[in-house]
């Protein structure tokens, strides 16, 4: 008799460790993607600025806020199975109203450089705010990343996504044309954040949309000095000293810029002896994308070798800024982190700098009746 009952309560605890595990299986199953939304902070204006969470089926989260289309956070899983946030950030709104180095943040309307603030368009000279050295950097003063963007969150089949859209009236810093401006962010289950542009104008302009995110995948422990990065390139845009263009492209093979074999950052980030490298205190250059054909291709990877973290980058743009924090000078903190010199890189797909003054590049012209349409996805996982 006591042997049945011993039996029959083996077999309940059996039957209940299956029901645990039934239950844990389907909850996993059944984890879907979420997307929620809470203010982030005032602005000087008065207005408020919000800030969206985007969450898919692993548990990978990114949020942005309709101030500035700033990614403030995204996680990323490492070789061990913990989830850290892998950009460069704060943790309130008012580090990003302030002057800061574009962390996160919707570049335009010219990401990059454009020489002397000036560029001629159909025989018209167009002067542009100054706000590096000489030059007009990433859309001006008031550019794309200090504007508040009108938001429509995005739930469809497995995905989530935060729509952002704002007209930039004809003249704002100095660019003609009314433009439309439409970004979509959306996060998949396969762990890829992707970010679609689009804008039509009403006059003859420029465009060159990008964003500004600076990544760490150490979880923002370290330096990215032992990243390991692959670029497929086979030429970048040389710069003169104040990081114009100097008109021509020049191969990298046999240079510190040849990164078509994964190669850590460290390895010729202090090369002086090229001219270029001295330039860009680093690497602060312009690689153009072998085999670019406006599909979205990959072009490039980045690994922490510590922590196995690895992403890859696909673009749709002809060209990538490839940026390794050479200007941080660890007077910026955030998230517990100080973001000292070349504390995070970034890939920021696009077309040439300064390419309204330089006829030889391909155009960032957009007209009436044109619609730009551009495309990058940055996916995570493990290696």
């Amino acid at each position: 008799m006591k042997k049945r009952s011993l039996i029959f309560v083996a077999l309940i605890g059996i039957g209940l460790m299956n029901c645990s595990k039934t239950k844990n299986e389907n909850e996993s199953k059944t984890m879907t993607s979420t997307i929620s939304k809470e203010v982030f902070g005032d602005l000087p204006d008065g207005k408020k600025a919000d800030l969206y969470t985007l969450t898919n089926a692993n548990g990978m989260i990114v949020k942005i806020s309709n101030y500035g289309g700033i990614i403030t956070e995204l996680t990323a899983k490492d070789k061990s199975g913990k989830w850290e946030d892998v950009v460069l950030g704060f943790d309130s709104l008012a580090p990003y109203i302030a002057e800061n180095p574009f962390f996160g943040a919707l570049v335009g309307r010219f990401g990059n450089r454009i020489a002397n603030g000036k560029f001629t368009l159909d025989g018209k000279t167009y002067t542009l705010p100054i706000n590096n050295g000489p030059n007009s950097l990433h859309g001006g003063i008031n550019g794309f990343n200090k504007k508040l963007w009108n938001a429509t969150e995005i739930k469809k089949d497995s995905l989530v996504g935060l729509e952002l859209t704002y007209v930039s009236k004809d003249g704002e810093e100095g660019y003609p044309g009314t433009l439309n401006v439409k970004v979509t962010y959306t996060l998949s289950n396969e762990n890829g954040l992707r970010i679609d542009y689009e804008a039509t104008t009403d006059k003859n302009t420029v465009l060159n949309l990008t964003n500004h995110s600076y990544f760490n995948l150490s979880g923002l422990k370290r330096d990215i000095l032992n990243h390991e990065v692959y670029i497929k390139s086979d030429s970048m845009v040389p710069v003169n000293a104040t990081l114009i263009p100097t008109g021509k492209l020049r191969a990298v093979k046999g240079t510190p810029f040849d990164f078509n074999e994964p190669t850590l950052v460290g390895k010729r980030i202090n090369d002086v002896a090229d001219e270029q490298i001295k330039n860009g205190g680093g690497y602060d250059h312009c690689w153009v994308i072998s085999g670019a054909d406006k599909s979205l291709s990959l072009f490039a990877t980045v690994r922490d070798t510590e922590s196995g973290r690895f992403m890859e980058v696909y673009t749709t743009e002809p060209a990538v800024q490839f940026y390794t924090g050479n200007f941080l000078d660890g007077k910026l903190t955030g998230k517990g982190a100080t973001y000292a010199k070349r504390y995070g890189l970034c890939l920021e797909t696009e077309h040439y700098p300064d390419s309204p003054n330089q006829p030889q590049f391909p155009t960032t012209e957009l007209k009436p009746g044109e619609t730009y349409k551009t495309s990058t996805e940055y996916k995570f996982s493990v290696k």
